[in-house]
């Protein structure tokens, strides 16, 4: 446990059990160069990465009671590279799954799109325009379980046609899950898309908005409705800043990590903290 105040965004000591086995076998599989001076704290370089994503600081802005901010990124790029982030996330959605009295892998999914803007640090070559939506940067391809839970991930330039990515991401989906034999989508997923599906066994219904006006919760889509909205509660995902679509890809992992872990532990504000930590309040 660090000796400095606690910010909003720390693991509490419950939450960081839930991972802990993760990052430290991580560390000690780690040999070479270098690699013997183990001299930043594994949960602090996680409380750093969780404060760029939650606050949306560029990572030199981290307070300097982080480790320095060059030190948290080569984890950060490393743990994206090495598919640490994803196995810490996975476990999560595997132990929320559990939680919630579903089988580890599921049976049907639902699939859509969000496009989203980018900062002026990504490359042109990395995003395109939108042209039903109107907005230039990149497009977020999310396959979820019926929980809203992320099964497949794709970070891909807006100009790329939902078909395409839903395209990408099932057959992601069918190598990593393949269990799941039933996906829902909406009606922007072209003829090629069911087929593709069913070339991999997977049955694909589009679900129609109704004709009404107004807002309607689409039967079985609306839970990757609210999937799009989770990752918004961070800042940092609230647009794309990320140069590299694979590390924008890692902070929307990062993101439901964080809010699943806090469903796990039944923590929505940070009320581990001991007293001493809180400042008294002027008199």
């Amino acid at each position: 446990m660090t000796l400095r105040r606690a910010y909003r965004s720390d693991v509490s000591d419950a939450r960081w059990a839930l991972i802990e086995p993760v990052f430290v076998a991580w560390r000690a599989a780690r040999s070479g160069p270098g690699t013997a001076a183990r001299v930043h704290d594994l949960r602090e370089i996680v409380n750093a990465i969780l404060y760029v994503n939650r606050t949306g600081i560029p990572w030199e802005y981290l307070p300097h009671d982080f480790p320095p901010f060059k030190t948290v990124y080569d984890y950060y790029a490393k743990w994206q590279a090495d598919g640490t982030t994803e196995q810490v996330h996975d476990l999560l959605r595997d132990r929320n799954r559990r939680a919630n009295t579903r089988t580890v892998e599921p049976s049907a999914a639902v699939v859509d799109a969000q496009s989203m803007k980018t900062s002026g640090n990504v490359a042109e070559a990395s995003q395109g325009i939108d042209a039903g939506k109107k907005i230039k940067g990149r497009k977020r391809h999310l396959i979820t379980d019926t929980l809203g839970l992320i099964l497949t991930v794709l970070v891909t330039a807006a100009s790329v046609h939902d078909s395409t990515g839903g395209k990408q991401a099932l057959t992601e989906l069918a190598a990593t899950h393949p269990s799941v034999t039933k996906v829902w989508a909406d009606g922007g997923y072209q003829t090629s898309v069911i087929q593709h599906g069913a070339h991999l066994g997977i049955d694909v219904e589009v679900v129609q908005r109704p004709k009404e006006k107004g807002f309607n919760p689409l039967p079985k889509r609306w839970v990757i409705e609210r999937t799009f909205g989770w990752p918004m509660q961070h800042r940092r995902l609230a647009r794309d800043y990320e140069a590299l679509p694979q590390r924008s890809r890692t902070m929307i992992h990062w993101a439901m990590a964080n809010k699943m872990s806090r469903e796990l532990t039944g923590e929505y504000a940070p009320t581990w903290r001991i007293e001493t930590d809180i400042p008294p309040t002027p008199a």
